[in-house]
């Protein structure tokens, strides 16, 4: 089943599920903002964090030619709606010991909106 994500014109349909399908692609754009200084969306850009081109169900800490840290690559996630969810929460407390230096994203339907936009644009079919 494919659902429109709010924000976008019907060319950029894209089947994701529920809560994602009712996401604000708009307000999941405006808050990559806070992400884009470290993560690139497009393949093979590593900045000070990983890009995230092709993120979705990638193992944690698994992209070669990136320095993570041993909790990230120790933590057996591979990255899945819940696990992005929770990361970007407040990611030191999810995996203590990571390198990434966020406070997090504490509104939930920002979350919401961030990982839409993270998936649709990084999608990799």
């Amino acid at each position: 089943r494919f659902a429109l994500v709010r924000g976008l014109g019907d060319v950029y349909k894209r089947q994701l599920p529920a809560p994602y399908n009712e996401a604000d692609y708009r307000n999941g754009k405006s808050k990559f903002n806070q992400c884009i200084a470290c993560h690139a969306i497009a393949d093979g850009k590593n900045g000070l964090g990983p890009h995230l081109y092709g993120v979705a169900d990638r193992k944690a800490g698994s992209l070669p030619n990136f320095s993570y840290s041993d909790a990230l690559k120790a933590s057996g996630i591979a990255w899945d709606n819940k696990s992005l969810d929770h990361w970007i929460e407040n990611p030191m407390k999810f995996i203590s010991g990571t390198k990434m230096n966020y406070a997090g994203l504490r509104n939930v339907d920002d979350r919401r909106d961030l990982i839409a936009y993270i998936l649709v644009s990084t999608a990799t079919q």
